[in-house]
This record gives C-alpha cells, structure tokens and sequence, in this order.
C-alpha cells in the first residue's frame, strides 16, 4: 500500500481547522428544523417559554450536556467563541478516529515480511 504524503495531512488539518474556525461564525444562528419542528403548535409567553398548544416541545428540558464546556457550539457559552468549539471539535475527532484507526489498523504477523510495491 502506498503511504500518502505527510504534506497531503498537513494540507487536509490546515483545511479542516479553517473551515471549523471560520466557517462557523458564518453558521445560523435561527432554530433548525428539528426546533421549528418541535415548536409547531404551541402558545408561547412573553419569555419565549412554551405555556400551552400541542407541541412535543412542552415536556423538553435541558439536555445533559447543557453546563458542558462546548455546550451551545460555545466555549464556556461565552458568544462570539464558535470558532474556538469547531477547532476543539475538529482536533477531538481527529485525535479519537486516528487513535481508532491506529489500534485497529491491520497488523503482518512476525512471520511475514510486508511486501513494497514501488
């Protein structure tokens, strides 16, 4: 198997991290369709708080992960740091899929030479 260039990874992390940390400032910041979905039918406050209606969107609550360092595509939920969550993101998901693929990667036997193809 031919091994990729180091430059050809090098060029895949710059392009990744300048999508993750620029790229996001341009994202919506309105519900998607999932919210505007759960929202449908109800009756809301002055608060914005859901009071009445049919919609799914009464009984939700705050998920798990709400008081989490990256909750909200933020850091620390400070505004303005949505690009600073998409690098950490990109960096965590390279690190962990390179590490499952370094642990699963196929192994030769000690009795076997891998053969080079050039």
């Amino acid at each position: 198997m031919k091994k990729l260039p180091v430059a050809f990874y090098a060029g895949f992390l710059v392009v990744a991290l300048l999508l993750a940390g620029v790229v996001s400032y341009a994202a919506s910041s309105s519900p998607d369709g999932l919210d505007a979905v759960t929202v449908s039918g109800c009756e809301f406050d002055e608060a914005g708080e859901p009071v009445g209606g049919t919609c799914i969107a009464q009984n939700a609550g705050e998920h798990a992960t709400a008081g989490s360092p990256l909750a909200d595509y933020t850091v620390g939920g400070s505004e303005g740091t949505t690009g600073i969550a998409g690098v950490i993101g990109v960096l965590v998901t390279l690190l962990v899929a390179g590490g499952l693929f370094w642990v699963l990667r196929r192994r030769s036997s000690k009795d076997e030479t891998p053969s080079r193809v050039k």
